[in-house]
């Protein structure tokens, strides 16, 4: 009988872990992430619905994967020469990555409604290029709806993409504006 027990006491600790975990890890249902580059010449903003997040409630990490590709344009033109080889060649880049941690997460109860100011600490990688960041966002909870909203700047020549002359180097700024929402 003791035989029979111990195995049956060892699968219902996992099982009950590994649903202590899943809940712990919340997917995203909708992301958009935007940039927007303002110059003399011209506005771009491209958006992206196509990419996937995860916060770990747990342990405060947090992760967006970015289908570069997926990015869309007011004009056609714009989207050829974004996913070019002159400037992001998404097809050798076809991702872009997020990887941080919330460092204040005592500070988020995502169990209660509110806004809670966060603090990520992390990478980012573009364009093959990883670089630390330090952003602040919001994380908005509304009964079962978790709200994360960030807005911050890249300067583009940090990843490896930079214009020294032609069409490009003035009708794009050098730092662009990033926004993020995503519901979980």
């Amino acid at each position: 009988m003791k035989n029979s027990i111990l195995p049956l006491l060892i699968i219902i600790t996992f099982s009950f872990s590994a649903i202590a975990q899943s809940e712990s890890k919340l997917v995203s249902k909708k992301t958009h992430f935007k940039f927007y580059s303002h110059t003399a010449i011209e506005d771009i903003e491209a958006n992206n619905y196509k990419s996937v997040g995860t916060i770990n409630t747990a342990t405060g990490e947090i992760v967006f994967s970015i289908p570069m590709q997926s990015y869309e344009f007011e004009k056609a033109k714009m989207q050829q020469h974004y996913n070019s080889k002159k400037f992001l060649d998404t097809k050798k880049f076809p991702k872009s990555k997020l990887k941080g941690k919330i460092t204040n997460l005592s500070d988020v109860d995502f169990k209660s409604d509110g806004t809670y100011n966060i603090q990520v600490e992390g990478t980012m990688t573009i364009h093959g290029e990883t670089k630390n960041i330090n952003e602040k966002a919001t994380i908005t909870v509304k009964g079962a709806n978790i709200v994360l909203n960030s807005k911050f700047n890249l300067t583009l020549e940090d990843y490896g993409i930079a214009f020294k002359d032609g069409k490009p180097s003035t009708n794009i700024a050098k730092t662009i504006e990033i926004s993020v929402v995503a519901e979980y």
